[in-house]
């Protein structure tokens, strides 16, 4: 299967002396990254001769899925550099997508909007966001997606931003949670593609080091200092790919590696890739072999032995919680190589796009035909066990371990097979709706208000066909009532005066062990 491989979406940054568009002249439309992108595929394919073009484009993160104004102040980024993209013409309907489109988020999303489909769904007509964590079929070929960035302290905490977002939350709203990570590392059935924002901690090493510091000075510290990339993509990696990750020939080459094409920095282009907090992380490094996240909570006894014997039994030291038990490595998890690409976003001069044939490790036992975007089997059997374990917008239970979630996946397996898929219901229906307004340059680019909370009817049918409780769904009355009491600076974050709380300058990675920002972003992996 010929599918395409693209970076990011968010269009080039505005030299930075520039002064602010006026809020009611935004720049002209139709010359967006989106169109550029699909138009690149098409010359691409036209230049080999491929007249069956691609079956498939995959984008890894900030794609700016921006419907209107109101969205641009959920997203991470200064307000003198907001552009509205082309991407609402595809939401309103005015274009459609030519190529089947499969993303996940990155740090720089309308957050807002991907937050409404948790668990996945169309954006757009054709264009389908893999949601915080999900597999899915496109045919024969399993896809794995895994959105958001590395941040330590944010790391085990629920996802509890809700509309209007505060400043921090603006930001916290697309860290990695543990959670998800978690229900990823259940998959125990080959994973043919594999798609995440930040690239895995450490691949570098694997590949060509020496000339990626030396055209991107400011990775080696990071890198050195074990804090370049995700700790949570690299435990998915050597979980679901059962080896250590590489790409062929153990190389990152020079066509495969962020900015090798483009050594000579741009003095005009800010530096969106970092996550903007500084924050200390004490996270203890995995041990070698180990395919889970440990506890960024450090523990600390500061009294006396003695001194404790002598206090009540309600003061005594409480029992440590049993470790959770992990399974051997998956019998259907043979591939022993991944092939890592990293690509850069749409810019000219800068390799964004990479096109590829790839197939699937399973032989096909279906009849030939067009092939079909399907929910896993597995990954539905997955989401029911947790959707019964807790909330995720609350306190979810600590991680039982691979032995607990095991026997709990096989007997949801049973219920998916008789419910759904003996049932035909396993095809991901085309059942995109608008939720919020179309654009209006009437607007303009910085408007008083955030947009509001939506309960998107994709996750409400998700959520009844998997027969599991909708976290993200809440009344009227409840969303105005936060809205009333949410900070005058919170309803109109990122306004004309300031963004997101942004700083300025563009440093390199978080301090203090594991704290890094997780660097090199916009990856695929196979």
């Amino acid at each position: 299967m010929r599918i395409a491989v693209e970076g990011c979406v968010r269009p080039p940054s505005p030299p930075h002396n520039s002064p602010n568009p006026h809020p009611t002249n935004p720049p002209p439309q139709g010359h967006g990254t989106l169109h550029s992108i699909y138009a690149s595929i098409a010359k691409t394919c036209e230049l080999n001769n491929w007249l069956d073009g691609i079956s498939l484009l995959i984008i890894g993160g900030d794609f700016q899925a921006v419907r209107n104004s109101h969205d641009l102040p959920t997203m991470s980024v200064p307000a003198k550099y907001r552009a509205i993209g082309d991407f609402h013409e595809y939401y309103s309907g005015r274009r459609r997508a030519p190529y089947l489109t499969l993303f996940v988020g990155g740090n720089h999303e309308a957050s807002g909007y991907l937050r409404e489909l948790y668990y996945g769904g169309w954006v757009a007509p054709n264009i389908y966001y893999l949601g915080a964590a999900s597999v899915v079929r496109f045919g024969e070929l399993r896809i794995m997606g895994m959105s958001g960035i590395w941040n330590g302290p944010d790391y085990r905490k629920a996802l509890f931003e809700r509309l209007p977002y505060g400043g921090r939350e603006v930001r916290s709203v697309y860290h990695t949670r543990e959670w998800d990570v978690r229900k990823l590392l259940q998959v125990r059935e080959q994973v043919d593609v594999g798609v995440s924002h930040d690239w895995p901690r450490g691949v570098e090493w694997d590949g060509d080091w020496k000339g990626l510091f030396k055209r991107k000075d400011l990775f080696e510290k990071d890198a050195r200092e074990g804090k370049l990339g995700s700790e949570a993509a690299s435990a998915v990696v050597k979980h679901d790919q059962a080896g250590k990750v590489k790409s062929d020939e153990g190389k990152l080459e020079d066509d495969e590696v962020e900015a090798l094409a483009a050594p000579v920095r741009n003095v005009d282009e800010i530096d969106l890739d970092m996550d903007e907090e500084e924050e200390v992380d004490a996270t203890p490094r995995p041990s070698k072999g180990q395919n889970h996240i440990q506890s960024t909570a450090q523990s600390s006894d500061i009294v006396p032995e003695d001194l404790r014997a002598q206090l009540p039994a309600s003061f005594a030291k409480p029992e440590p919680p049993p470790p959770s038990k992990s399974l051997p490595q998956p019998p259907d998890i043979k591939n022993k190589t991944t092939h890592f690409l990293a690509l850069d976003k749409c810019i000219p001069h800068r390799k964004f796009l990479q096109i590829l044939d790839v197939d699937s490790v399973r032989q096909s036992t279906s009849k030939k035909g067009p092939p079909q975007l399907s929910y896993d089997k597995e990954w539905l059997a997955i989401t029911r066990v947790f959707a019964a374990e807790g909330d995720p917008t609350s306190n979810f239970p600590k991680d039982r371990g691979q032995a607990h979630y095991a026997p709990l996946i096989d007997a949801e397996n049973e219920w998916i097979e008789q419910n759904l898929v003996q049932t035909g219901r396993m095809v991901i229906p085309e059942n995109f709706e608008r939720t919020a307004p179309v654009y209006d340059p009437a607007v303009g680019l910085y408007p008083k208000e955030q947009s509001k909370e939506y309960t998107n009817p994709q996750t409400i049918a998700f959520c009844d066909l998997l027969q599991i409780v909708n976290h993200f769904d809440a009344s009227e009355e409840e969303r105005e009532e936060r809205r009333r009491h949410a900070p005058q600076e919170d309803r109109n974050q990122g306004g004309r005066g300031g963004g997101a709380g942004w700083r300025g300058g563009r440093g390199h990675g978080g301090r203090g062990g594991g704290g890094g920002r997780g660097r090199g972003r916009g990856r695929g992996y196979r």
